[in-house]
C-alpha cells in the first residue's frame, strides 16, 4: 500500500510541476543574411527584415512583446525567413550579389539604408517577396495584431491579386 501511494504521490508531483511550469513558448527562428543566401537556394519564400540599433527602446519593446507572440511566431517561421539586422552593423554584409558596408556619414550599414528606402526610423520591419524584391518598409513599433495583415499579405503572395488596403479591409483577424 506504501509502494502505490509513493507512486501517486510522484505522478502528482510531476503532473503538478509540469501544469505550473513556464511552458517554452514558440520563438521565431532568426537568421544571418548569410545563412538567408543558402536557405533561400533550397527553398525560396518570403523574407522578413527586423531593422534595429541597440539603443532602440521600441526595437526592445517589439523583441519582448510582439516577436514573443505565439501565432505570429508560428506563423514566421512556417511562411518567412526571418532576419534580424542591427542597422548600424559595420560589417560587410554580402546581399543579393551586392555587398554593403559602413557608412559613416549616416553611421548605418548601407544595407539597411537600402532596405528602409533611406527612411532611417527604429524599429523597421522590411518585407521582400524575394531576394530581389522590391523592399515593403513598415516603420515604428508593431503590435502583434498590426503586424498580421501584412504578413500575410505578402506571405501568402496576396500582393499578386490586389492592393495591401484590400486585403486588410477583408481580411479575417486572428490574432
Amino acid at each position: 500500500m506504501k509502494k502505490v501511494i509513493g507512486i501517486f504521490i510522484a505522478v502528482l508531483f510531476v503532473f503538478i510541476f509540469s501544469f505550473f511550469s513556464k511552458r517554452d513558448k514558440e520563438k521565431i527562428n532568426w537568421i544571418s543574411f548569410e545563412e538567408l543566401k543558402t536557405a533561400y537556394a533550397k527553398e525560396p519564400r518570403p523574407v522578413m527584415v527586423d531593422l534595429y540599433t541597440s539603443w532602440c527602446g521600441w526595437c526592445k519593446e517589439m523583441d519582448r512583446t510582439t516577436y514573443k507572440n505565439e501565432k505570429l511566431a508560428s506563423y514566421i517561421n512556417e511562411h518567412y525567413y526571418a532576419v534580424k539586422f542591427d542597422a548600424e552593423s559595420k560589417e560587410v554584409i554580402s546581399f543579393n550579389e551586392k555587398l554593403y558596408g559602413y557608412n559613416p556619414q549616416y553611421r548605418v550599414n548601407e544595407l539597411a539604408f537600402y532596405l528602409s528606402g533611406g527612411q532611417l526610423e527604429y524599429p523597421t520591419t522590411v518585407f521582400l517577396t524575394g531576394l530581389d524584391g522590391r523592399p515593403s518598409t513598415w516603420s515604428g513599433y508593431l503590435k502583434a495584431k498590426e503586424m498580421e495583415a501584412p504578413l500575410k499579405f505578402f506571405g501568402e503572395k496576396k500582393y499578386m491579386s490586389g492592393s495591401f488596403e484590400d486585403f486588410a479591409r477583408k481580411m479575417k483577424k486572428e490574432w
